[in-house]
């Protein structure tokens, strides 16, 4: 059985590689061959697709720009005075390349991230639908939970699957070709399932791993509550060698972790599994693009780390608003933030290897309190790094989003775009941004 999997283009005002792979695509593909199918990927962000110009692999630990194309601002957008974008390659060479396949898949597995970044998957589906009319097209991923009514009416997909896909993946799979495919791991079991079919990619530059799936926090701005309602964790051993089998079967070095709170109950998985990266003795990177869980910062957590080789912290600090915090999360206090930069420090983590999260464009939010948390981060001697709000439907901040934005946000996801400010008032300008940026620099 031939499965097609697709990774779909970026339609937007900005887009960068930051360590961003569809590792839940590259999952099912493993799974899949793990059940004796055929698989072929596709990916439309492929930075180094044969016909694109070389790229130096060695730069920025494997993270850099994607090609990109200037597009037709979409409606209801164009006062935002940005070039509005398709990043990845040329849809022509995404033609070709499906021609070339050997022969016709009998199912395509489509992925989406961002919500407001569906147009690019409405044109991947539209051109999977042309060159292969007649095989079914099954659109999962994080647009298509969260926006799973928009996406049945509007990406073009023959199913939307919403939610994680493991355990439903072989009976979808079944009903749509009718071949029975008897399960071969335990989807309550994350150690029985293969690593992640990264070997499919044009170029290996860098690895996601992701030690766990779900988040033990509800924070009121974020998603992940929707996508992954449950916790649950692989094996550390199992991590570490998944780790030891990149670097030695592809030489990779660069390795970033997609935990959402990587340090919580640290003793009894993080701990563990830096202690295991450490007995490696590897020399590898790792970077924490997703942010770390601050109160799991610890003298011992922070020496770990070091040792272990991690050179880019991103902590999950949001405000530095602590009194009036509560309505968003219940993460960290003041005294534990500056305790946690103090041990990373104590370990021997430099400044420009620390950088601190701050929500900018939240409901309400000034650019006063902007700039007092940036200045905060900045006296406690690590990089502030501003994260441009989201409002998501189903989280606890966004009938507030709602209320205060100047779209109609549950009209069309391209509303909730970060880069375009939904919630800041009427006055929000693109020189006030520049400023935020030049203050957190």
């Amino acid at each position: 059985m031939h499965i097609l999997l697709v990774n779909p283009w970026i339609h937007d005002f900005a887009a960068y590689d930051f360590w961003a792979k569809p590792l839940g695509l590259l999952q099912l593909a493993a799974l899949l061959r793990l059940h004796g199918c055929r698989v072929s990927y596709l990916d439309c962000l492929d930075r180094f697709h044969p016909r694109a110009a070389p790229v130096d692999t060695r730069l920025r630990h494997g993270r850099g720009p994607y090609l990109k194309t200037p597009l037709p601002t979409p409606a209801g957008l164009q006062t935002i005075k940005r070039r509005y974008c398709r990043y990845g390659i040329d849809p022509k060479w995404f033609a070709q390349d499906l021609r070339n396949l050997d022969d016709t898949p009998e199912v395509i597995l489509v992925t989406s991230l961002m919500t407001y970044w569906y147009t690019g998957v409405q044109e991947t589906i539209g051109i999977l639908k042309r060159v292969f009319p007649q095989t079914p097209v099954v659109l999962g991923g994080i647009y298509a939970t969260l926006c799973t009514a928009h996406a049945k009416a509007h990406a073009g997909a023959d199913h939307v699957f919403s939610g994680p896909a493991e355990e439903h993946l072989l009976p979808l799979i079944e009903t749509l070709t009718g071949k029975r495919l008897p399960r071969r791991f335990n989807p309550e079991d994350l150690d029985t399932s293969p690593y992640p079919a990264f070997d499919l990619q044009s170029r290996i530059t860098y690895i996601p791993l992701m030690t766990s799936r779900g988040c033990p926090f509800k924070c009121a701005y974020c998603a992940s509550h929707l996508l992954q309602p449950r916790c649950v964790k692989r094996s550390p051993t199992h991590v570490a060698d998944e780790v030891a089998h990149w670097h030695a079967t592809h030489g990779v070095t660069d390795f970033a972790f997609y935990d959402d709170a990587l340090l919580t109950h640290a003793g009894s998985h993080a701990i563990l599994l830096l202690e295991a990266l450490i007995q490696k003795n590897l020399n590898l990177n790792f970077h924490t693009p997703n942010a770390l869980h601050i109160r799991g910062i610890t003298a011992r957590t922070a020496a770990l780390m070091k040792r272990a080789g991690f050179k880019t912290l991103r902590l999950g600090l949001e405000t530095t608003a602590f009194e009036d915090r509560t309505t968003l999360d219940r993460k960290v206090t003041a005294d534990e933030f500056k305790q946690a930069v103090a041990h990373l420090k104590a370990a021997g983590f430099k400044r420009r290897q620390i950088g601190a999260y701050l929500l900018v464009g939240l409901p309400h939010q000034s650019v006063k309190a902007v700039e007092r948390s940036i200045r905060t981060v900045q006296q406690a001697g690590i990089k502030p790094v501003p994260a441009y709000y989201t409002p998501i439907a189903g989280t606890a901040l966004w009938p507030e989003a709602q209320k205060v934005s100047r779209y109609d946000l549950a009209a069309d996801p391209l509303y909730t775009n970060n880069a375009i400010m939904p919630c800041w008032p009427d006055g929000f300008s693109w020189e006030v941004i520049s400023r935020l940026k030049e203050l957190a620099a």
